[in-house]
């Protein structure tokens, strides 16, 4: 049994808020209780307070926040360019935030359509100002990653934006793309840490905790310091510049504390497995085997296209049976499964069909039982 196993409890396959290592936990339990000086050593002292009721500008706190940001550069391998930065509102707030702080005078936003959360991000761009969506995959009902378009498509724009991971469709780039000298912006909310990536080719990026890295209600930005020093288009509220937040290190208003120390607890665990290239061999072996099992099947399809699938999110439909009795087959397909322990399988309304989220602190011992639940299911449907 690995740490990331729970003996005894359903497996989750959501999509987020998701599953969480026992250890990080047990952890932040602890810290609720109270918050040692020497993290989780249980022969380090204890302040005598809980995290939740100490000053964010206590020297405590200081140790928290800055050993989670170390961590983001050790473990996740943001490079030493970047100020790391803990905000709250989610991704949905960058999906503003970013073309507020980014866009330049006379200088389009451009953006790689891959689903629903590159859409919304989209939208609130076009809001600001003069946007370009240079790629899409929206004819094919989004199942997979469209070809980067040529440098010429988006010369001088003030950004390039794209979605690394989509949670509905399962979809996801297979490499960071290379933007040249146009400042690339990566919503990696969904497969940040998930394996090895080119992360100095990110001027810009951005991750709410609830998939890999933590709780929700704390999101992760990292940006690349010439960026915070160049003036924005427009006028931008001083709670939105990322400036504020990096004069004063995520420290302008009372931060998510408890999420910043879960978040700082699930990167140690992340080191402590081998940091992302472990967990990249991991997840590339859990999506495999996955995959492999809805190939060879007669009753299952997936919904992304080789080349572009996703290793966090699996989606797929019953794409064998008869129109009529496909959805009727696909709720017995999820009351069947969340009474054998496997819970959250069904898929985005979106997309219909099912998903399984196997994210980092996904056992792999929870993948082996879902395929033999399909396998056995299939065979008596």
């Amino acid at each position: 049994m690995t740490a990331s196993e729970r003996p005894g409890v359903i497996r989750n396959f959501s999509a987020g808020p998701a599953i969480l290592p026992p250890v990080v936990l047990d952890r932040a339990a602890e810290a609720v209780r109270e918050l040692r000086l020497g993290g989780h050593d249980p022969e380090a002292p204890g302040i005598g307070l809980s995290l939740l009721e100490i000053s964010h500008r206590s020297k405590p706190y200081d140790l928290v926040t800055k050993g989670a940001e170390e961590l983001c550069h050790e473990v996740l391998g943001i490079p030493r360019t970047h100020q790391v930065l803990f905000l709250q509102g989610g991704a949905s707030l960058q999906f503003a935030m970013v073309p507020m702080n980014l866009r330049r005078e006379g200088k389009a936003a451009c953006y790689i359509d891959t689903g629903t959360w590159s859409s919304k991000a989209i939208d609130e761009s076009k809001l600001l100002g003069e946007t370009r969506v240079i790629a899409s995959s929206a004819e094919t009902r989004y199942d997979r990653i469209p070809a980067m378009p040529a440098a010429d498509a988006y010369a001088g724009a003030s950004y390039l934006h794209i979605t690394s991971n989509n949670t509905i469709y399962g979809t996801e780039w297979a490499a960071i793309p290379d933007a040249g000298d146009v400042p690339l912006v990566v919503d990696c909310s969904s497969d940040i840490g998930a394996q090895p990536v080119a992360m100095e080719r990110i001027a810009l990026g951005y991750a709410g905790a609830q998939k890999n890295l933590g709780p929700s209600g704390v999101t992760l930005v990292f940006i690349h310091r010439d960026l915070l020093a160049e003036k924005p288009a427009g006028v931008v509220p001083k709670y939105l510049r990322y400036a504020t937040h990096a004069k004063e290190p995520s420290l302008y208003n009372t931060p998510n504390t408890f999420g910043v120390l879960v978040l700082k607890v699930m990167l140690e665990w992340m080191r402590g497995e081998g940091g992302v290239p472990a967990l990249g061999e991991r997840n590339h072996r859990k999506a495999a085997k996955l995959y492999a099992a809805l190939d060879a099947s007669a009753l299952y399809t997936p919904h992304a296209q080789p080349g572009s699938r996703s290793l966090m999110n699996v989606t797929w439909t019953l794409g064998g049976a008869p129109e009529a009795e496909r959805e009727a087959l696909t709720a017995r397909f999820v009351k069947e499964a969340t009474t054998a322990g496997l819970d959250g399988l069904k898929g985005h309304r979106s997309v219909g069909g099912l998903r399984a989220s196997i994210y980092n602190a996904f056992p792999e011992a929870g993948v082996d039982e879902l395929i033999a639940f399909m396998r056995e299911f299939e065979r008596t449907a």
